[in-house]
């Protein structure tokens, strides 16, 4: 998976490519913990995202936890297979996903 992370005046915009499964969600989950602070809104583009597992679900859930507390997360460009796991999950009713 390959992370493109851009940040400007307490906005973080992270593009995710490739599979966030098992492998890669420790990544992800690194990267966010690692960028947070300070920021008020959290972009996650998932344009170039093809998989998501429940490892990948688990990191989303906690960065969820962590923006709702200091500002907002917004996922976009979800694809329809990604769409229909958060369906399945509950998700969407979690997550803002536009």
């Amino acid at each position: 998976m390959t992370i493109t992370k851009t940040a400007e005046n307490g906005t973080l915009r992270i593009a995710l490519e490739g599979r966030l499964d098992t492998n890669t969600a420790p990544q992800l989950e690194t990267e966010l913990k690692t960028s947070l602070s300070g920021i008020s809104e959290l972009e996650l583009d998932f344009s170039g995202l093809e998989y998501i597992s429940s490892a990948g679900l688990r990191v989303l859930l906690a960065a969820q936890k962590t923006m709702s507390r200091q500002g907002k997360m917004t996922i976009r460009n979800v694809n329809e297979t990604i769409m229909e796991v958060f369906e399945i999950t509950g998700f969407v009713e979690i997550l803002t996903i536009v």
